[in-house]
């Protein structure tokens, strides 16, 4: 029987060798196969640069702790690829199954009849077919890249858009600009339909603006229409209509704050949604996302590696300058709460700022120890990573798997009698979905 690893691996031989941003693959693709994407549940459309993952996370636990359904779809996946594709059913959404993965990526394949298709616009696609094919109350989607010519972007009338904070990322695709960025992320707005907009930099929050405008959208924006903040323990919701006290997310970090905020925004500004006080404080014990600032079990680690059982090990899959500085400040805050020296485990892609982003943690970090991303030629060497490293100012050296990082972590500790330590995992989601595997 064929296997979705054997379809996956023919459609990217499909993937074209140069790559212009356009819907008219996808568009065409959807035509063949029956156009699965006028039958979704009502669309929840999300971009952004950062955040727009753990946002989806919050605005799914909402949803399901106020007795609704949805579907949703992620990018990219961080160990099996049936991770993009969740399905709402009896017990919350899950995985797609192996069956209906085979199913709805073979329909694809021969809707697409061979012509050139990227390997995201085709299975994008064969989500689309999933989603249509089986019940929810709503589709959270994700964008993959940008907004206005993301694959994603075919749904004519979705019921609300989110843009989470833009930064510069993506520019050989987007623009050189936080302006030219905030453009196509816009993309997803349409004519009529709310937007949710995170916390932005004034020039995005202009253009933003200028195109709600254009198309006559309400806008909500956090820190104007809304805040969300912490006070006492507790997560701190307002709006025009309402005060409202929950529970801190479940998830780490500050930036979390926030991200809860838009969600809890945009799950009252859905129509014929109205969650109760009692299922929001449940939602914001209960969401999880996997390699958002998670702290792993250490035993099968330590086990490998002869680190430290008490030592933390902190798995992140950001990979930009905006998410860098995210992470140094919920690092310098675990560093109040109790002092150990932080050592960084770093693999991240040659399309990245690799300089920027580790520019960050200068003072902060004791070391950094960098490592290949596994199973891609488009990674940094590590030997490369630690010129760089350098170059801002941090001690460094290259390991040739995260195993060995840990164990070299370990013996610098034992060495300078600073055990237990601080790891922080990051640079990139590819080397997020590795880590979780090999520690699972």
């Amino acid at each position: 029987m064929t296997s979705s690893d054997d379809v996956l691996a023919s459609l990217r031989q499909l993937h074209p060798s140069l790559i212009d941003l356009s819907l008219g693959r996808t568009l065409r693709t959807l035509e063949a196969v029956d156009r699965p994407q006028d039958r979704l549940p009502p669309v929840i459309h999300i971009a952004g640069t950062n955040g727009k993952g753990s946002t989806l996370a919050y605005l799914n636990a909402l949803i399901t702790a106020a007795g609704k359904s949805a579907h949703s779809f992620i990018s990219p996946h961080l160990v099996s690829f049936h991770e993009r594709i969740r399905l709402a059913g009896e017990n919350g959404s899950a995985n797609i199954s192996e069956e209906q993965l085979v199913d709805v990526l073979t329909r694809a394949q021969t809707g697409n009849s061979g012509e050139p298709i990227t390997f995201f616009e085709i299975t994008m696609v064969a989500a689309f077919l999933a989603y249509a094919e089986n019940p929810a109350d709503y589709l959270i989607l994700e964008t993959g890249l940008g907004g206005r010519f993301d694959a994603t972007n075919v749904i004519d009338k979705p019921v609300l858009t989110i843009i989470t904070p833009i930064s510069m990322d993506h520019m050989d695709f987007l623009g050189s600009s936080l302006a030219e960025i905030a453009f196509e992320k816009a993309g997803i707005m349409k004519r009529g339909v709310p937007c949710i907009v995170g916390k932005q930099p004034a020039e995005v929050l202009d253009v933003l603006r200028e195109r709600a405008e254009e198309l006559d959208v309400p806008l909500r924006v956090q820190g104007g229409e809304f805040k969300a903040y912490e006070q006492l323990g507790r997560l701190i919701f307002e709006d025009e209509t309402r005060l409202l006290a929950l529970p801190l997310p479940r998830l780490v970090g500050s930036h979390q704050i926030d991200n809860a905020g838009v969600s809890v925004a945009a799950a009252l500004t859905l129509p014929d949604f109205k969650p109760s006080q009692e299922q929001m404080e449940k939602a914001m014990r209960q969401v999880s996302w996997p390699a958002r600032l998670q702290l792993l079990e250490t035993a099968k680690l330590a086990t490998a590696t002869r680190l430290n059982t008490d030592s933390e090990i902190w798995l992140d899959g950001g990979h930009n300058r905006a998410a860098a500085e995210v992470l140094a400040a919920s690092m310098a805050d675990l560093e109040e709460q109790l002092s150990r020296p932080l050592h960084l485990v770093i693999g991240m892609m040659q399309r990245k700022n690799a300089a920027e982003f580790l520019q960050v943690f200068e003072g902060l970090c004791e070391m950094v120890f960098t490592v290949p991303v596994p199973n891609t030629t488009n990674g940094w060497p590590a030997d490369e990573l630690v010129t760089i490293a350098k170059s801002q100012g941090l001690r460094a050296m290259h390991c040739d798997n995260v195993l060995e990082a840990l164990a070299a972590s370990g013996e610098r500790a034992r060495n300078l009698g600073d055990e237990p330590v601080r790891i922080l995992i990051c640079g990139s989601l590819y080397l997020a979905g590795h880590v979780l595997e090999i520690s699972g």
